[in-house]
């Protein structure tokens, strides 16, 4: 049995979504470091938000029984995780007070989070649709 998503969890996903980026861009476009480090920054978000909905595909397809060959797989881990870790060396070798690191930490893995769950929605309703 498909169930459709519920519109309050659609609702907080792109709000989940929206907030970790839109947060992490805006704590970038206000802070006061070099270019290089804002575009890293901003570099390494782009990279975990790709990895994440790629992993998020990758799991899906693989739990539908659709081909999803084991190097596509790994990738997806490997760029979720390294995106991760790009973010954390970053943060502990930034001159910026700690509460701006935990800032930019928390609004990446909330756009994580976001960007999953928007995913996974948008794949639950089209399985839904498909149903109908």
């Amino acid at each position: 049995m498909v169930q459709k998503t519920s519109v309050a969890f659609i609702a907080a996903s792109w709000v989940a979504l929206g907030a970790g980026t839109v947060g992490f861009i805006v704590g970038l476009a206000r802070a006061e470091m070099l270019l290089n480090e804002k575009g890293y920054y901003f570099t390494v978000l782009m990279f975990g938000l790709f990895g994440v909905v790629s992993l998020q595909k990758s799991v899906r397809d693989r739990l539908e029984n659709l081909p999803v060959t084991n190097i596509y797989y790994g990738i997806c881990w490997f760029g979720t995780l390294l995106s991760i870790a790009l973010l954390t060396i970053g943060l502990i070798n930034a001159t910026i007070l700690p509460s701006e690191k935990g800032f930019y930490a928390f609004a990446f893995l909330l756009a994580l989070f976001g960007a999953i769950s928007v995913q996974k929605n948008t794949r639950d309703n089209m399985a839904f649709s498909k149903n109908e």
